[in-house]
């Protein structure tokens, strides 16, 4: 579980981030959505670190992060799966040493034993036999799978994931979002993902933030974003017809 509580961030004289409040629930999909500046990426590069909060505290499993010494800090990072927005694969490497990075990074394992996990996690994302390609050489769906079981080579406690369905074709998007989700319960994970893809709401959204203007306008699950009156959320959802009728039709099938 990471909780934020009252996080304000500023940068100069601009507040990006005014007093969020949000419990990330282990073993779900915990979606941070909303326009673009409205503070997502910034609450997430705090939660990871990168950024300092000027007010508020980030707790990892009920510890702040701020009073972690570099150690536990280095501890923690090992424990952290970071899915980047495109994949950011080596093209150097092949896919089997692009899982492996990590695992090079934060371990001490022998060759054989790191190669063994690295085909582990292959199998586990449907890569088998891709392990001597080039990310040049696969699709860029495949490529994502790379990057996913890259994030869970070492069997992370927390899972960040930046639009992972970034530049991925509606079918893709779902296979991707449905593995994320699969993993997250396998392996018990408090995964948060930030994402603009309405679909990905419908697929995954047990736990979700709705950020506007830099404060939590909304808050629940993807059942209740399609049944609720709040105009800010209403606007943002129902942009288009396709979601007019998906409210439509939740609001007659209850």
């Amino acid at each position: 579980m990471i909780e934020v509580k009252n996080i304000h961030k500023k940068f100069g004289n601009e507040e990006v981030l005014r007093g969020i409040d949000f419990v990330f629930e282990t073993g779900k999909t915990n979606l941070i959505i909303g326009e673009s500046g409205s503070g997502k990426s910034v609450l997430l590069k705090c939660m990871l670190g990168l950024f300092t909060p000027e007010e508020g505290t980030i707790e990892y499993d009920g510890i702040a992060y701020s009073s972690f010494s570099e150690e536990e800090k280095r501890e923690l990072r090992k424990k952290v799966g970071m899915l980047f927005q495109g994949g950011a694969l080596f093209d150097s490497m092949t896919v089997e040493e692009n899982v492996m990075f990590p695992m090079r990074m934060f371990t001490n394992s022998r060759k054989r034993n790191l190669v063994k996990r690295v085909h582990e996690v292959l199998e586990r994302v449907n890569l088998k036999g891709s392990e001597n390609k080039f990310p040049g050489e696969i699709s860029g769906g495949m490529q994502k799978r790379v990057a996913i079981a890259r994030a869970i080579v070492n069997k992370p406690k927390y899972l960040f994931c930046d639009e992972p369905n970034s530049g991925l074709d509606p079918n893709t998007a779902t296979v991707i979002d449905n593995l994320i989700m699969e993993l997250t319960k396998e392996y018990n994970i408090t995964t948060i993902v930030i994402t603009h893809d309405m679909n990905s709401v419908m697929e995954i959204g047990e736990n979700i933030a709705f950020l506007k203007d830099g404060v939590l306008a909304w808050k629940g699950d993807k059942n209740q974003i399609f049944k609720t009156d709040d105009k800010t959320v209403t606007d943002f959802v129902y942009s288009s017809n396709l979601f007019k009728k998906v409210r439509k039709a939740q609001l007659q099938g209850h």
